[in-house]
């Protein structure tokens, strides 16, 4: 049977419990520096505290330290992974090859489980085998791989994890392969500082000059959503289910996190003997989960179907708007003086904000009152019209349910009541009282959940008979689980055991119960010993797996020695953007020329000159577009002297 994972993000620490009340078996989150969010760091402190909530419930906590490292960085890269180590994080997600170099070194004094970022550009069965050999024990897929290519990749590597990104905003570039925002404002994106040059205004050119699309977002994707996805992903070898994130607050990580786990859990229903959940407990809610009422740009399923018909796929992009539409809700059907009036079933708040497209172009207003259907803005916009579609891209009502107490997750277990051995070299777990005499006998409880992980708790009672029957009041003292994590799914009471005064049943319990919550709050973090570092030998020996090649040394975002040298001793050149520059600065599988109906494959009359120009920041900075229809790709690269 297969665990399936759900990994939400965590912006800090309230974001990170909030995903695992709302039922997430994992979460990301990063620390105080090298995370490929940099606006999103954390203390060791606050991740140790979310590992120790996230264990109570066999939940994971995966650290990211997914950016590349300078030289003069590596010192302290390491001393914050020994760091992470110590607070229990189960895994670390890694890009660069020089750290994952000194974290497999000897002298380390820790071999943690390492996840390669989607930053390493994973698209294909030879890379992910590749990273395999190199020590990563799970593989986090590009974006932009469809079922299909996965279930490719899962057939050919069949032992290796695979996490698959499944909601949330889309880079338009391959991960790790964008240096767009390193080159025009300085801010790399693999350092965690992107600049998000991809949702900014441009104008596309043809190669005469004439302006075919104006300040349009061209390059800014919709979001992601595989709700409806989620078994064929798992059926094609999904293991992990990864929300994006990491910047948003607690309200979204708790919706869409329950959103995405309801569906999981319905697809373990569907098939008990192929899927099971990967963490413990079932959650209740106070809310209907609705991805469609947090932040959204218009949903996507990317490139899961790519077919041989390209016309086959909807739009991806939102090129009016990089912001929030939020919830479609209805159409203006009347304008009264400062009010609207909306043909809508949808249930409006003061404080709702809602949005409209007019002129190409986003334009939003405030709910000041709302009567039913009708509508008093804060300020009417001069643009709205009869008939327009209405969005909400701010949910009052819904918002304020979410700030709430707005989950509960609770641990079936199993509780058992019975004699004890008096055997003193049984009795070590014995309270005070638990002395070896012949008017006291042992009796011992035993809390197991769902993962058959027991709390245990011994004591000492006098041989008296109940006067009258106790199993009722055993049962009600036992249940009395509180504000635990635990809820009582059944109790055995062995048959024959003396009286059990109220107070010995609540010590038990208590006793018990924290021992079970102190179980799991190490963490997973640990080496692989001798057996796994040879086995990754023979796959060397065995598999000669073609190396990642690419046709320039920036590509492979070697920005320190060890990276440099680990490529060179497998017998490649590599280097940095950041430390030198280079030519090209996205690669991406989404193509403008598909997008706006000029596909060359459709075999119709093209009118577009090449090269193609994209220009940003009021065409203060150019670039070209290259097509490689062969491999369905576009690039965009620096402008060269002679004009390409």
């Amino acid at each position: 049977m297969r665990q399936l994972e759900l990994l939400s993000p965590a912006k800090n620490l309230e974001c990170g419990i909030s995903a695992i009340d709302h039922s997430a078996d994992a979460v990301y989150i990063g620390a105080r520096k090298y995370g490929a969010r940099a606006a999103a760091g954390n203390s060791v402190e606050d991740i140790a505290e979310l590992c120790r909530y996230a264990h109570r419930y066999d939940a994971k906590v995966y650290a990211t330290v997914n950016t590349i490292i300078y030289d003069q960085e590596m010192s302290d890269t390491l001393a914050l992974c020994e760091e992470l180590s110590q607070a229990g994080v189960d895994a670390l997600l890694v890009q660069d090859m020089g750290l994952l170099t000194l974290l497999q070194e000897e002298q380390v004094r820790f071999r943690p489980v390492l996840h390669a970022s989607t930053q390493t550009d994973n698209r294909t069965a030879e890379k992910v085998k590749w990273l395999t050999e190199q020590g990563f024990r799970r593989v986090v897929l590009a974006r932009e791989l469809s079922i299909s290519e996965i279930n490719d990749i899962h057939q050919a590597v069949p032992d290796v994890e695979l996490e698959a990104f499944v909601h949330g905003a889309l880079c338009v570039s391959y991960s790790g392969q964008c240096y767009a925002s390193h080159y025009c404002f300085g801010r790399s994106a693999n350092r965690g500082e992107c600049s998000q040059v991809c949702r900014m205004p441009m104008t596309l050119r043809d190669g005469d000059g004439n302006v075919i699309e104006q300040d349009k977002h061209l390059l800014s994707l919709r979001d992601m959503a595989q709700l409806e996805n989620l078994e064929r992903l798992a059926e094609a070898g999904v293991t992990s289910f990864k929300i994006e994130g990491r910047l948003k607050d607690a309200d979204y990580v708790k919706n869409v996190t329950a959103a995405y786990s309801e569906q999981l859990n319905a697809l373990c229903r569907l098939h008990p003997d192929k899927y099971r959940r990967a963490s413990m407990g079932r959650c209740t809610y106070t809310f209907t989960p609705d991805i469609r009422k947090s932040f959204n740009r218009g949903f996507t399923t990317y490139f899961s179907d790519v077919t041989t018909l390209p016309h086959d796929r909807r739009p991806m992009s939102s090129p009016l708007s990089p912001k929030s539409i939020g919830e479609y809700v209805g159409t203006v059907k009347d304008i009264r003086g400062r009010s609207i009036i909306v043909s809508s079933v949808e249930p409006f708040s003061n404080g709702d904000g809602l949005c409209f497209f007019a002129d190409e172009r986003l334009i939003g207003f405030r709910v000041n009152r709302a009567e039913g259907n009708r509508l008093q803005p804060l300020s009417l916009p001069a643009e709205l019209r009869r008939g327009m579609r209405l969005y909400r891209n701010h949910n009052q009502a819904f918002v304020t349910l979410l700030s709430k107490p707005s989950a509960q997750r609770k641990i079936d277990v199993t509780i058992t009541l019975k004699k004890g051995d008096n055997n003193a070299s049984q009795a070590t777990d014995c309270d005070n009282n638990a002395s070896q005499v012949s008017d006291r006998t042992a009796v011992l409880l035993t809390i197991t959940d769902e993962h058959g992980h027991c709390g245990t708790a011994r004591a000492a009672v006098e041989m008296q008979q109940p006067r009258s029957p106790q199993e009722e009041n055993i049962r009600k003292q036992l249940q009395k689980l509180g504000d635990t994590p635990y809820l009582c799914h059944d109790i055995e009471i062995q048959e024959g055991l003396p009286f059990m005064p109220s107070s010995v049943l609540s010590t038990l319990r208590r006793e018990a119960t924290g021992k079970l919550m102190m179980r799991g709050e190490r963490g997973e973090m640990r080496g692989e010993g001798g057996e796994m570092r040879g086995k990754r030998r023979e796959m060397r020996d065995e598999g000669h797996t073609e190396k990642p090649l690419y046709n320039s040394p920036e590509l492979y975002n070697a920005a320190n020695q060890e990276a440099r040298d680990f490529y060179s001793r497998q017998g490649q050149e590599a280097d940095a953007f950041e430390l030198h520059g280079g030519k090209t600065l996205m690669r991406c599988r989404y193509c403008l020329r598909y997008e706006l109906g000029h596909c060359l494959k459709d075999k119709r009359p093209d009118d577009w000159r090449e090269p193609l120009t994209l220009s940003i920041n009021n065409d203060k900075q150019t670039f070209s577009l290259h097509f490689d229809c062969k491999r369905c790709e576009m690039t965009v690269r620096l402008i060269e002297e002679n004009g390409n």
